[in-house]
C-alpha cells in the first residue's frame, strides 16, 4: 500500500554543489591572493 510512496526523486546537483560552498570560496580566495602576490613581486 506504501508503494507509491517510495518514488525517490534525484537529488538536485545545486545542492550538491551548495554543500561545498563554505570550503571552495576560501580555497579559491587564498589561491587569488597567493597569485596576485606572486604576479607583484615578480613585476617588482
Amino acid at each position: 500500500m506504501s508503494a507509491h510512496n517510495d518514488s525517490h526523486e534525484p537529488q538536485d546537483p545545486v545542492e550538491g554543489i551548495v554543500k561545498h560552498i563554505p570550503i571552495v570560496i576560501p580555497v579559491a580566495g587564498a589561491v587569488l591572493i597567493f597569485l596576485l602576490a606572486f604576479i607583484a613581486v615578480a613585476m617588482a
